[in-house]
């Protein structure tokens, strides 16, 4: 008979009270397990969420950095229509001098000669050269090539270059939008919706529309006095000998004048004249100056405006029935003995003058006053994205962008330059500082869920 053993059954029941609670610790690691699980794969879906937000703000500034590049080189495509409009102007005051002075140099008046005698043989011989430009002035007539090559510009700067600024203006906003929704279409390929907001966007009022005489048309003016073919021709060449003795000081002259210039209107218009002014002598006014014109082309900027040189409307085609001292006098303001003009010759210009059409200067668009002289010029905006999560969460983050100007080096006066829409030197970069409240939104389950918040991995 086996003896009777107290404790057996006291050492079944404490081996039944450890399986209970290796139990009860299996449940809570299980539950710890699952939910660091849960959190897990929130924060991978916050992660892969707040890249595909920072990708798409990115390719926004993108958008906005080639908008505002391409709003820069259409500005300098303006000014460089312009130098284009100021050659043609003037070659078609050139091209009727040319072809004027070829008809005085065939009709002899003054002849070919007596230029070389009085002020050398290659003034001479230019004068000859004319004959080649015979015809010359048709190029410059009013339906002539040269006017139809300036109106043409002239079409190319209002009309298709202001359209274009007026739709990337116009479309900008729309057309960043399309950029970030593409960008987030590509990492969410099984969503066709995205709950997405715009924040923060300082687009409205950044750029504003300016009249070209304000800045532009200075800026032109600075431009073409690169081009010694567009500085003013301006040349006198004297004899050198003594012609009357009443005034040994005096000389023949010859005379090259010329001009182009951008009025107060943003038109364009160029004067060129060539004068041999021979000096004569009378008892009644002494010594002065008898005009021949030898050549002579104006392109005025419209119909009604003045050469603003001494000239007269109507000038007689000779001077047989009067003398040219005495028609000076009845008919003119002009001085024929200490003045530096060529006047008859800018009379003829002017009866003869063509006209080709043209619009003036064209408004343009550059930063708003305000954002260029504030230290902060970036075009700023931040996005907010809501998009389903694990378990049933909304999650959401937040990212910003900006499209700022800088200049890829120094410039040469060292001076700081502002912001403009003349450089394109606009770029683009994330910008998670300028985002009120951090760039990670709170993870949430509807109404009731808790807010959620961590640190980007």
């Amino acid at each position: 008979m086996m003896p009777y053993a107290p404790h057996a059954g006291l050492a079944s029941r404490q081996q039944g009270q450890a399986l209970a609670l290796g139990m009860i610790l299996a449940g809570l690691a299980a539950i710890a397990l699952i939910r660091y699980f849960a959190v897990g794969q929130v924060v991978a879906a916050k992660a892969r969420q707040l890249h595909a937000l920072d990708a798409a703000a990115y390719s926004g500034a993108l958008v906005q950095a080639r908008a505002l590049n391409m709003l820069s080189y259409l500005n300098r495509a303006q000014v460089g229509h312009q130098v284009a409009m100021a050659h043609l102007v003037t070659l078609g005051s050139w091209a009727a001098l040319g072809g004027h002075e070829a008809r005085q140099v065939a009709a002899g008046n003054p002849p070919a000669y007596l230029i070389s005698m009085l002020f050398g043989p290659e003034h001479g011989a230019a004068y000859l050269a004319a004959r080649s430009a015979a015809g010359f002035e048709a190029l410059a007539a009013t339906h002539g090539s040269l006017a139809n090559a300036y109106a043409a510009h002239d079409r190319v700067v209002h009309e298709v270059f202001g359209a274009v600024q007026d739709e990337i203006v116009d479309g900008l906003p729309k057309a960043r939008m399309a950029a970030v929704r593409a960008v987030l279409q590509q990492n969410y390929p099984e969503s066709a919706k995205f709950d997405l907001a715009v924040l923060d966007d300082n687009w409205e009022g950044y750029l504003r529309r300016y009249l070209a005489q304000q800045w532009l048309r200075p800026f032109i003016q600075q431009s073409v006095q690169m081009y010694e073919f567009l500085l003013p021709r301006k040349g006198t060449q004297s004899n050198p000998w003594v012609v009357h003795a009443e005034c040994p000081w005096m000389r023949h002259e010859l005379r090259r004048r010329g001009a182009t210039e951008l009025d107060a209107s943003g038109r364009w218009q160029s004067l060129d004249t060539q004068s041999f002014h021979a000096l004569r002598s009378n008892r009644w006014i002494g010594c002065y100056y008898r005009e021949y014109p030898m050549g002579w082309g104006w392109i005025p900027p419209d119909r009604q405006s003045s050469a603003g040189v001494p000239h007269v409307d109507n000038p007689p085609d000779d001077f047989s029935a009067q003398d040219f001292w005495r028609w000076v006098q009845d008919a003119t303001q002009w001085d024929i003995i200490s003045g530096d003009a060529n006047p008859l010759a800018n009379s003829r210009a002017v009866a003869s003058r063509p006209y080709w059409a043209g619009q003036g200067l064209p408004a343009y668009f550059d930063i708003a006053g305000d954002a260029g002289t504030q230290a902060n010029t970036s075009l700023r905006f931040s996005l907010e994205l809501k998009h389903p999560g694990p378990e049933g969460l909304t999650v959401v983050t937040r990212s910003s962008a900006a499209t700022f100007f800088e200049r890829p080096e120094s410039r040469l006066d060292q001076r700081t330059e502002l912001a403009n829409l003349f450089h394109p030197y606009w770029q683009a970069r994330l910008d998670s500082a300028s985002i009120a409240g951090g760039r990670h939104g709170p993870v949430q389950a509807g109404a009731a869920a808790g807010n959620m918040t961590g640190a980007r991995p």
